[in-house]
């Protein structure tokens, strides 16, 4: 008696959950190309792309902010939490809006630092559409060699 033989099929498995992220993607962009300025639920405001980079002696934040000018952004430390925010603001058209994938209006960027900060040497640069903060670490965080006497 012969045996029957499993081959491999190409295709992948079916995963449900896969299934469910694209549902969920296609609906945001559903979302934002019904909203105007395609911000979130009732107006909220969004959060742009940004990287938290930990040197030896400050803690840098690129924040992602494309063709916003500097007026229209507010930075703010407070107790430790670095808050980035301001709007983009529509642009008057003459012709008519096809297709649309910018976004738009309030934007809000929030992330807690450590309390080793010295909030009274922050300093904010906005170059070539990223807005750089840095916040040093105070004196008494910053790492330092000690000697070892015998």
């Amino acid at each position: 008696m012969t045996l029957p033989v499993r081959r491999e099929q190409s295709r992948p498995a079916w995963d449900p959950f896969r299934e469910f992220q694209d549902l969920y993607d296609r609906m945001g962009q559903l979302w934002q190309s019904a909203v105007p300025g395609g911000g979130g639920l009732f107006g909220e405001a969004w959060s742009p792309s940004a990287d938290l980079e930990e040197t030896d002696d400050a803690y840098l934040v690129e924040v992602d902010l494309p063709g916003v000018r500097k007026d229209d952004i507010t930075v703010e430390l407070n107790a430790g939490e670095l808050s980035v925010h301001g709007e983009i603001k529509e642009k008057e058209r003459t012709g008519v809006l096809r297709h649309r994938t910018r976004r738009t209006g309030r934007f809000d960027y929030r992330v807690t630092l450590p309390q080793d900060t010295d909030e009274e040497r922050v300093s904010a640069e906005l170059a070539d559409g990223v807005l750089t903060v840095k916040v040093p670490k105070a004196e008494k965080a910053t790492p330092r060699r000690i000697e070892i006497t015998s």
